[in-house]
């Protein structure tokens, strides 16, 4: 009888396979996976991976007395245990650097994409979900009881539509620069008419020359929306404008996109060489009085009047603006406006006031220009290929167009296409995918809580305050509910012709309703800021709620039949992820009714506070900004921690897992090799350095390295000795 199974891999190209010590050589014919019988009570199992053939000796007999140590044979631990060893580095020292260990396999296998500035597995996800939709929405028998839905294929047909938008040429976007008043780059202009072209350019057109206007909950009042004043106007991050020799390509190539898309338009040359260094020239003003934010929350917070916005910053007729901008509204000059940049306000206002007028005229007027060219022919689009190019590092050929088109009908009619999205891939089965998540949610919360009891810097009080907030933390999973109702859809979405163009324009104008709408409203209960197929997650802490869109619900982050070890690694770190958000830098101003407020005693504040210098010195010493990443290196450490403590109390509760075969990694090894897996990414130089500069995230290999290195679990499994890079001795923890 045999005791226990034996796996064995070969190269897939053998065709025998040795046993050893053992009887003579066993041909394999090419049979597919499954048991075949051997001699009474034993047999062979064979399955044929991407680039390994695992055959294992196994006995039926006794083949479930010791799951912990018998390998996993189903369909899809094969499946997995394939793309996981294909990923691997085996040659590299887990315990120098987890990130070439666990990645260095995929990055071999997978070169950057033409095009692309960056491939990650994150990509590869969303490339998947496009991929449905575009089957769905090129299908010559699309048909749907839901006008929104049916509005999603007319969009995208008319993005697709190439040849009509080659003929249409540049003319839609002149015809509307003259219907705003005309530009001094192409032709005459109204010399007298600021505060129309403004309201024009950021209302009905959602262009954001100078400042945002938003309609948001108020961070004092979770229970209303408020109208919210905020800082804007810039093309680039404000970095790029500072001159230095890092980034005059930047600035030279933006200037070259600005030059050629008033060409484009019938500007001439000379003319329009200068002018748009004058705007470019503008933009570097307004670069230098933007204020960094990186301060939260209360600090920023005020609320006034409108008339008292008007004596802020006087160069604006605010009350017109906020009229217009959030027509058909009634407001008088009493209503609440919330500014998160009062001193910029104040300094854009005296800055309008002593600048030429042509200049702010043309300035708005780019910033519509900006707006409107993305829907253009292939000219502006080949143009802003090469801005891309600068700034990225993306080469031709470009993304396909069919891909472009998902993009945008994602972005104008993103919920009805999450509704075709979610009753192609998740609506069969998504009770019990909203069941099986929110009860991942609730193990991670479980043991964040727990881990609260042996935090020593917090005081009780706080502790007690902060299990509370865990406690009435909201799960959204997959979808809002209205996008299966196509009565409530249908209410949601309107105005979508054959012009894509003009589609472009009736969605800003709708989105602009939209806003204005919500106002008088209290906050939605199914409001999402992110589409049902986005690969992503966030938390909303005026809400304290975390969200979970179908679109990341799905291998590598989740599997219903994968090995719980992935799926706390994947989705799971996700998930401890945004929960720590709600006890981050910000998330910890807002209590549990997402109100902004002090919560916290002091004492816990001080201490808190010490612990997060530690985690921004450790990651200023691997090159990366560690104030501006800090939040989200909070997030990313404790995430990972409340993940690993809820497998380990699912595994003490159910058991030890089987392990994949031929992978040969305990399932604690597993765990960490899966989060890291997540994180597998290429990028050019030029949008690693992009990256630096403004991504509030650490770059993929940090957000690896710099997590696991501050994890005693990760060690422990590794067996890393103390001094080595992945184990320094040295740990920031905060949660």
């Amino acid at each position: 009888m045999c005791s226990s199974t034996k796996p064995f891999w070969v190269n897939s190209l053998f065709t025998s396979v040795v046993w050893s010590p053992s009887p003579p050589a066993v041909t394999i014919p090419g049979l597919p996976g499954g048991c075949y019988l051997k001699s009474p009570g034993h047999s062979l199992y064979l399955a044929r991976l991407p680039s390994i053939l695992v055959v294992t000796e196994c006995c039926f007999s006794t083949f479930t007395q010791d799951q912990a140590q018998s390998p996993c044979l189903t369909k899809a631990c094969f499946t997995v245990a394939s793309k996981i060893v294909e990923g691997l580095d085996r040659s590299a020292d887990p315990c120098q650097d987890f990130y070439q260990y666990a990645c260095g396999g995929w990055v071999r296998k997978n070169p950057l994409p033409d095009g692309r500035s960056g491939w990650s597995t994150f990509n590869s996800v969303r490339d998947q979900n496009q991929a449905v939709l575009k089957h769905l929405l090129e299908n010559v028998t699309f048909n749907s009881s839901s006008a929104a839905e049916r509005k999603t294929q007319f969009y995208y047909l008319s993005c697709l539509n190439e040849q009509h938008i080659e003929e249409l040429g540049a003319t839609p976007l002149i015809d509307l620069i003259t219907k705003t008043g005309g530009w001094s780059i192409t032709g005459p202009w109204e010399k007298d008419n600021f505060m129309e072209v403004l309201k024009t350019v950021s209302g009905p057109y959602r262009a954001q020359p100078f400042f945002t206007v938003r309609v948001r909950v108020d961070p004092k009042n979770s229970n209303s929306n408020v109208i919210q004043v905020g800082q804007s106007g810039l093309f680039l991050p404000p970095r790029d404008y500072d001159g230095n020799t890092a980034n005059e390509k930047v600035s030279k190539a933006y200037l070259d996109y600005m030059v050629e898309l008033g060409l484009l338009l019938g500007g001439d040359k000379n003319s329009t060489q200068s002018q748009m260094q004058q705007i470019l020239d503008f933009e570097t003003t307004l670069a230098n009085i933007t204020i960094s934010q990186d301060k939260c929350c209360e600090k920023i917070y005020h609320k006034i009047t409108i008339a008292e916005l008007q004596l802020l910053a006087p160069a604006v007729d605010w009350l017109d603006y906020l009229s217009l901008v959030l027509s058909p509204l009634d407001l008088n000059d009493t209503e609440p406006v919330v500014l998160y940049a009062k001193e910029f306000l104040q300094q854009v206002s005296d800055l309008i006031n002593k600048t030429d007028r042509s200049l702010l005229n043309n300035y708005m007027i780019w910033n519509l220009v900006q707006k409107g060219a993305s829907s253009l022919d292939q000219r502006f689009e080949s143009a802003q290929d090469k801005l891309l190019e600068s700034l990225y590092g993306t080469k031709k050929p470009r993304t396909p167009r069919w891909q472009t088109c998902i993009g945008n009908t994602d972005d104008t009619l993103g919920f009805a296409l999450g509704a075709l999205f979610v009753k192609a891939t998740f609506d069969k089965h998504s009770k019990k995918i909203v069941s099986l998540i929110g009860g991942m949610i609730n193990e991670i919360r479980t043991a964040f809580k727990d881990a609260l009891d042996h935090i020593k810097w917090m005081d009780k009080q706080t502790r007690m305050a902060a299990k509370d907030k865990a406690d009435t933390i909201y799960n959204m999973i997959g979808f809002p509910d209205f996008i299966l109702d196509p009565k409530e859809l249908d209410d949601v979405y309107d105005g979508v012709k054959d012009n894509f163009f003009q589609n472009t324009l009736n969605f800003y104008n709708f989105s602009a309703r939209v806003m204005a709408d919500h106002l008088r409203k209290p906050p939605s209960s199914d409001q999402w800021s992110m589409t049902p197929l986005t690969v992503n997650a966030y938390y909303m802490p005026n809400k304290n709620r975390i969200v979970f869109p179908a679109g990341i619900l799905q291998a590598p982050f989740y599997a219903q039949h994968h090995p719980k070890a992935l799926n706390f690694g994947g989705i799971g770190v996700v998930m401890g992820h945004e929960l720590i958000h709600a006890f981050g830098v910000q998330g910890r101003e807002y209590d549990k009714d997402g109100n902004l407020r002090p919560w916290w005693q002091n004492s816990s504040v001080d201490a808190f506070k010490n612990r997060t210098e530690c985690m921004v010195e450790q990651y200023n010493g691997t090159h990366i900004n560690g104030k501006q990443t800090l939040e989200e290196n909070i997030a990313d450490n404790g995430g990972l921690k409340a993940a690993y403590n809820a497998y380990q109390s699912w595994v003490q509760e159910n058991g030890e897992e089987k392990r994949l075969p031929a992978v040969n990694l305990t399932n604690d090894q597993l765990f960490f090799v899966g989060f890291a897996q997540v994180w597998c990414s290429v990028r050019t130089p030029e949008s690693a350095h992009q990256g630096l500069m403004t991504d509030l995230h650490s770059p993929p290999k940090y957000r690896v390295i710099g997590t696991l290195s501050n994890s005693p679990a990760f060690a422990e499994h590794f067996q890393c000795p103390t001094g080595s890079p992945m184990n320094t001795g040295h740990r920031c923890t905060v949660w």
